[in-house]
């Protein structure tokens, strides 16, 4: 699930007659609420009426959270000019070089920063323990040292100590979430102490959610997200997530009746002032509730006042939905003509995931239209996977497994090794099933050497299916002896009826290792055990056309025929 921005901000304790101050905590009040277009609104108004760090730090963050780098750059560079030693907004400058992938200048500032308040300072520890714990190649640990530096009163006086707030629990709960591990106990007491300062701050709840679905407890995730949005029904982040766990492609979680529910709550309660992304999401709710005829038209109207940074999403949601409603030409031609429009270099991992979906599902009856159709299909799921660096089990099988419809059995058999190989045991539980279908993928892609190497390896790591494994390494040594001569596959085979393979396979499955056995030994002349595997072929099979054949010979001549009139093994088929 694609998390979002951990929100950072709480109510805090400000001079009630301060109107720029009132008007600081109104942007942060609309952040907290998810409210990114009206906190910017809010944020601008206050930093022109007086110059403040918090307001253009703040807006900032409100420009981040519209996914807007460059005007919360701008937010920064422009508080910097207006209060230049503002520890504050130079942990904003920090923050956009984690974002831009320069770790050591980010923490050269955020360094600073903490120097300057001597680490006592909540905006600035928050800031700072925020960035390293919410955005890829912050350092998490540090984001819980400096956490555990503010609320540290150990040894100072009374006027010296720091009161903390609820923000400061969550932000430190945060710290300690995307540690993970053992730390998720941690997290969620830690956001109980928030919630002993505030029994209704419903993102303390929501970030208990956050860890219990970190923790596979889903259930548990849906209550706690659940609870958030009754604690407090404006807060607006928790029906989002349930919205994006119900989209989410996994078999406890996707149902598209409970998103469209749940989207439906967050848009009760959404920034009215964002009226694209509000347009979006009734089109979407459409979507979601299966009437795709009113997604499509709603994105039609839409359409011709998006920017051209917009029109992508709208784009593949009318798509998806022709697609939907079966009608995978039309979705073809609207996807092909924004990819036109466009060009290669601007399409995202999400329009190439459609791509291949609808290429896909395309019927064309011309066979060499249909392969390059295929092969596009393939092509796109490529560059999907490649553009989506998401390191994540279910994502690598999403993709394995497409592949597979696909028959692209190569690259298939690349995905489901990148299982076995990327992720720990504990983390991929799954990696049984994913030896098995490497070995399968590779056979199917007349990879007999590569599968026997997989097949070698699943007896060795899982002693319990030893049979099957056997079984499936016979088949692919059946590819390097496709004529049953060299007998390659005997060992294997011989050893799978010993450790009572027969009893767990089905009589379709046999019929393999039954047929070479039976040529094998038609070859080697050896009539005895000719006879013990054709009689296994026969009574799975009576008319078997291989045992008929051999049957002929046989009874033609003195002796088993040559080698030249000999039949052809079918050891190449595929199950």
């Amino acid at each position: 699930m694609n998390r979002r921005k951990s929100l950072i901000v709480a109510l805090l304790c400000v001079a009630a007659n301060g109107v720029m101050a009132q008007s600081v905590e109104d942007g942060l009040k609309d952040i907290y609420y998810g409210k990114y277009k009206s906190a910017k609104e809010t944020l601008e108004k206050a930093a022109a009426a007086k110059p403040d760090d918090r307001a253009y730090y703040y807006l900032g963050i409100a420009e981040l959270g519209l996914e807007n780098k460059d005007g919360a750059a701008a937010a920064f560079q422009k508080g910097l000019t207006a209060v230049p030693n503002s520890p504050l907004l130079q942990v904003g400058m920090g923050r956009l070089d984690l974002i831009n992938g320069n770790a050591p200048a980010a923490k050269q500032k955020f360094d600073a920063a903490s120097t300057a308040t001597e680490g006592r300072n909540g905006d600035v520890a928050r800031a700072i323990a925020d960035a390293n714990s919410s955005i890829k190649g912050g350092d998490r640990g540090y984001a819980l040292s400096v956490m555990e530096k503010l609320l540290n009163n150990e040894g100072r006086k009374k006027k010296e100590q720091y009161t903390a707030i609820p923000a400061d629990y969550i932000e430190l709960g945060d710290a300690y979430r995307v540690l993970g591990g053992e730390n998720g106990g941690k997290a969620i007491t830690t956001y109980e102490k928030a919630l002993e300062l505030d029994p209704n701050n419903a993102e303390a709840v929501y970030k208990q959610g956050l860890v219990n679905y970190n923790a596979k407890l889903l259930q548990e995730a849906v209550n706690d997200w659940t609870k958030a949005g009754n604690m407090d029904p404006k807060y607006g982040p928790a029906f989002f997530e349930l919205f994006e766990f119900y989209i989410t492609p996994k078999k406890q979680q996707l149902s598209w009746d409970n998103a469209a529910i749940y989207l439906q709550k967050y848009m009760e309660v959404a920034d009215p002032a964002d009226k694209l992304k509000n347009e979006y999401y009734l089109a979407a709710i459409s979507f979601y509730k299966k009437d795709y005829d009113a997604a499509i038209n709603k994105a039609k109207t839409v359409l011709p006042q998006v920017a051209a940074a917009d029109k992508g999403k709208f784009t593949r949601l009318m798509a998806d939905a022709y697609l939907q409603k079966g009608d995978s030409m039309t979705a073809k031609s609207t996807m092909d003509e924004y990819v036109k429009g466009v060009g290669d270099s601007k399409l995202e991992a999400l329009d190439y995931k459609l791509l291949s979906e609808i290429y896909g599902r395309v019927k064309i009856t011309d066979s060499t239209q249909a392969a390059i159709t295929d092969s596009l299909a393939s092509l796109y799921l490529e560059r999907y996977a490649n553009l989506d660096t998401t390191k994540d089990v279910d994502h690598y099988r999403e993709v394995a497994e497409k592949f597979k419809s696909l028959r692209d059995y190569a690259r298939s058999a690349e995905w489901y090794g990148k299982l076995t190989t990327d992720f720990p045991d504990d983390v991929n539980t799954g990696k049984i099933q994913d030896y098995f279908w490497k070995g399968t993928m590779e056979i199917y892609a007349n990879n007999p050497t590569a599968a026997d190497s997989t097949f070698g390896t699943f007896v060795a790591k899982y002693p319990t299916q030893e049979a099957l494994g056997l079984y499936w390494r016979g088949r692919a040594n059946m590819l390097n002896d496709k004529e049953a001569k060299e007998g390659s596959a005997v060992p294997y085979f011989q050893k799978f009826f010993e450790v009572g393979g027969e009893s767990k396979m089905k009589g379709n499955q046999l019929m393999y290792p039954y047929q070479y056995m039976m040529i094998y030994y038609y070859n080697k002349e050896d009539k005895d055990n000719l006879k013990t595997w054709m009689d296994k072929v026969l009574a799975l099979n009576p008319n078997d056309p291989a045992a008929k054949q051999i049957q002929e010979n046989i009874a033609s001549t003195a002796k088993p025929a040559k080698a030249g009139a000999k039949p052809a093994s079918n050891g190449g088929n595929k199950k």
